[in-house]
């Protein structure tokens, strides 16, 4: 399953990729929302959420239980626009409540700008999850969808200028065990 989900992702980095080589001829490629087409742009955020993770995962418990809680994460990391589309690293923490003391990990991302100054992407890292009372510590694979919305998509536009703020919706799932829905605010600099 790991390697048909690895398979789907080079397979989607490629499209983009392709894409952008019939507009090389142009003299400087933008993207979508007027900025440059090649670069670095780092960003910082922060969500909340919650994550649930299946009764039959490895943090199921013997008494039937399982494990789940609120969190709050705080993101870093780096985008690479290519164009239309961008790759990206990044880092997260996150403090739990409930089952969940803490969670770590980073992933890689990629997709495709939308709109003025949204973005659409797909992720695939590896994530560390310490858990509280009777459920023990382990690490695996997440994969995971998101979106980021611009203030110009959105009407705000002219209330907050250029300050690179999006507004984060991802759904990401810990090796298929759980379900964790994340919203919050990222600012690109």
């Amino acid at each position: 399953m790991k390697k048909i989900a690895l398979c789907a992702a080079a397979l989607i980095a490629a499209i983009p990729a392709a894409s952008f080589a019939q507009e090389a001829d142009s003299t400087e490629a933008t993207a979508p929302d007027g900025t440059r087409a090649f670069g670095i742009e780092p960003y910082i955020g922060i969500m909340g959420g919650y994550d649930s993770y299946d009764k039959r995962s490895e943090f199921g418990s013997p008494r039937g239980g399982k494990m789940n809680g609120a969190l709050i994460q705080g993101v870093a990391g780096v985008n690479v626009p290519i164009g239309p589309a961008f790759v990206g690293v990044e880092g997260n923490v996150a403090k739990g409540f409930g089952d969940i003391d803490w969670e770590y990990g980073v992933k890689g991302r990629v997709g495709a700008r939308a709109g003025e100054s949204g973005m659409i992407y797909a992720s695939g890292g590896y994530e560390w999850v310490n858990g509280k009372r009777a459920y023990s510590d382990q690490k695996d694979w997440i994969y995971g969808v998101g979106v980021e919305v611009g203030p110009k998509d959105i009407g705000l536009g002219g209330v907050t200028g250029n300050s690179g703020v999006r507004l984060r919706f991802e759904v990401d799932t810990y090796d298929f065990d759980s379900i964790r829905p994340m919203a919050g605010a990222v600012v690109h600099f």
